[in-house]
């Protein structure tokens, strides 16, 4: 949440503009000049950090001018960043009368009514303020605010929206991260329990419970699974596809051919399957089948032009047909499109290097390197946490062939 600090040099701020020094000219100081006196003494009690000094000179311009609209908000703000919310309710409602349009009072406003046991009607007020806020700290505070009310309420479909919305806007902040993981795997149960009580011996009951196996790293679970998914609805091609990601993790040779099979079945069943192409194209290009890798491949590129482990693809098995001069722009575009990609920045390492780009090379061998780094650290993590991460992912972090 924004600090106490921060928000006391925000008021102060307001004050700044709201008044100077008086003039001392005149004997009996008007009305103006006794509001622009307290304003100023409350400026300089906020530029020292006595909030309990500021306040009483932003009382004394309320009585004075009961309609002040900066000292009326600034008042209900410092009252709120005290903890005193039972008193900050009152000024903020105030300010909002006067101003309707102040969303990070009205924000404020539901945070304190949240606060105070008051849940509907800060459900309220911060589902109109939430949309307009633009400052960081104000909206993030706010958003979570919400996502507590809705999901004590059990209304996990709006709670994650507004975790949405926060990603959206703040990607790599890790209070909106960890609150997005939270709310997504209560979402993941409930529709899990929701689905055993409608539906208990479905396909997609089965395809729920290989999944969560999967992720628990028992890929034999996941595997039985899908397979009882499958007897029950083997024209779906999701499980074709999902069985073979299973299965191509195993180390039995027997068990890869079924993976390219079920593969194949995918895409007979959904021509426009450009994972399973991807991963027929990585079969073929292990194998040494460079034209077939390049079928595949080229095939999933068609589908998902943006795709830049299927650019790779198409690019690796160029320079295996010896033509590095046809890889480069795609793996160009792949480090583009995905910066942290190891195989991408890799392969474009080894162009440079056979094109006569020294420096090119070196840099984009560093970038492998450090990208490399960093996700043999996360498959660590992955593994201490009982997960496995995608079998793709896995072979895209590996020194590629």
């Amino acid at each position: 949440m924004m600090s106490a600090k921060v928000a006391i040099a925000q008021v102060a701020t307001a004050l700044a503009l709201a008044g100077s020094l008086p003039c001392v000219s005149q004997s009996v100081p008007t009305r103006q000049q006794q509001i622009e006196s307290h304003s100023y003494q409350a400026q300089q009690f906020l530029k020292e950090n006595r909030p309990d000094l500021a306040i009483p000179e932003l009382r004394a311009i309320l009585a004075l001018d009961p309609n002040n609209v900066d000292a009326r908000g600034n008042l209900g703000i410092l009252l709120f960043f005290q903890g005193n919310y039972a008193e900050a309710i009152p000024q903020l409602e105030a300010t909002l009368k006067l101003r309707p349009t102040l969303w990070k009072v009205l924000a404020l406003l539901g945070i304190a009514e949240k606060r105070t046991g008051n849940t509907e009607k800060a459900r309220s007020d911060l589902e109109k303020a939430f949309p307009e806020l633009r400052e960081q700290k104000v909206q993030i505070q706010a958003g979570m605010e919400l996502i507590d009310i809705y999901s004590a309420a059990g209304d996990l479909d709006k709670a994650a929206a507004t975790v949405g919305t926060l990603r959206s806007s703040y990607p790599t902040d890790a209070e909106v991260l960890y609150t997005s993981y939270r709310i997504y795997s209560d979402l993941t149960g409930e529709s899990m329990l929701s689905l055993s009580l409608v539906a208990p011996k479905s396909a997609l009951m089965y395809q729920v419970m290989a999944h969560e196996l999967a992720k628990q790293g028992d890929t034999e679970g996941a595997i039985k699974n899908y397979r009882e998914a499958l007897k029950l609805a083997p024209q779906l091609p999701a499980l074709h596809f999902e069985l073979a990601e299973a299965l191509n993790t195993s180390p039995s040779a027997t068990d890869k051919k079924e993976a390219e099979d079920e593969y194949k079945t995918a895409i007979s069943l959904n021509p426009f399957d450009e994972h399973a192409s991807e991963r027929l194209g990585e079969i073929a290009f292990r194998r040494g089948d460079a034209q077939a890798a390049y079928t595949y491949y080229s095939r999933a590129v068609e589908l998902q032009p943006n795709d830049p482990d299927a650019l790779v693809g198409v690019a690796k098995t160029l320079m295996m047909m010896s033509q590095p001069d046809k890889a480069e722009p795609l793996l160009e575009r792949a480090v583009e499109l995905d910066p942290t990609s190891a195989a991408a920045h890799y392969r474009l390492a080894t162009v440079y290097r056979l094109t006569g780009r020294t420096a090119d090379a070196k840099r984009e061998l560093d970038e492998y390197q450090k990208y490399k780094k960093m996700k043999e650290e996360l498959r660590q993590l992955y593994h201490e946490m009982r997960m496995k991460p995608a079998q793709h992912d896995a072979d895209q972090t590996d020194t590629p062939n």
